[in-house]
């Protein structure tokens, strides 16, 4: 696993369609209970929706599957879910629409595109990040070098996380670690081998709002 993508904060979409509504609630999970905890939770907070379809992936590969239609015509509705999510290439999430039916039969075709639109305005309302494997790297080097490391991390797009100014400078930033020893050799040889690495941590992280988070 390189990099992935997780819902950091779920959140809530809905959708008309003939009359009928569909509120699509999205969670982040970790395990399939965990999952299957948040399904029946939404079925209880629903228990008078004419159908509470669901589906959800977890792992790093999204190795775990599960959908359900829950009395909509086979493959309507959970399938349709689920795809959305595998499209999306979303990682440890499950979803729930919930269906007040409105009257109007939608068909097959209406439902796959209801159920489908569904999730995706559920997704967007959620929080989702890139969580990628990397490095959590120290620099440390005099102020003649400072200028130089900095312009190397902002020429791939990388924040400093930390620093602390003495007669020295020791800066801190998140490296993936596809980017690591290229980064390493570039920031050796732009110093003149006056910087120094002083930590490399492996860690899993991500931004959230342009803040750094940690896993």
């Amino acid at each position: 696993m390189k990099e992935i993508k997780i819902v950091y904060e779920g959140g809530e979409g809905e959708l008309i369609e003939k009359k009928s509504r569909f509120i699509a609630t999205v969670r982040p999970v970790e395990s399939e209970e965990e999952a299957l905890d948040f399904i029946a939770a939404m079925k209880k907070k629903y228990w008078n929706a004419t159908h509470n379809c669901s589906a959800f992936v977890v792992g790093e590969n999204q190795e775990l599957q599960r959908c359900s239609d829950d009395g909509e015509p086979q493959g309507t509705a959970g399938r349709p879910m689920l795809d959305v999510l595998l499209g999306e290439e979303v990682h440890n999430a499950a979803v729930v629409v919930t269906r007040y039916f409105g009257g109007t039969l939608l068909g097959t075709g209406g439902l796959v595109r209801a159920y489908s639109k569904s999730v995706q305005e559920g997704l967007r309302a959620s929080k989702i990040i890139e969580k990628k494997i990397g490095a959590l790297l120290g620099i440390r080097t005099d102020y003649n070098g400072l200028g130089k490391v900095q312009y190397l991390l902002g020429q791939r797009g990388l924040t400093i996380t930390g620093s602390e100014y003495t007669d020295i400078v020791t800066v801190k930033t998140l490296v993936p670690q596809a980017q690591l020893q290229e980064l390493k050799e570039a920031i050796t040889e732009g110093t003149n081998g006056r910087a120094e690495f002083i930590k490399e941590e492996a860690v899993c992280f991500a931004f959230v709002d342009g803040e750094p988070l940690i896993f």
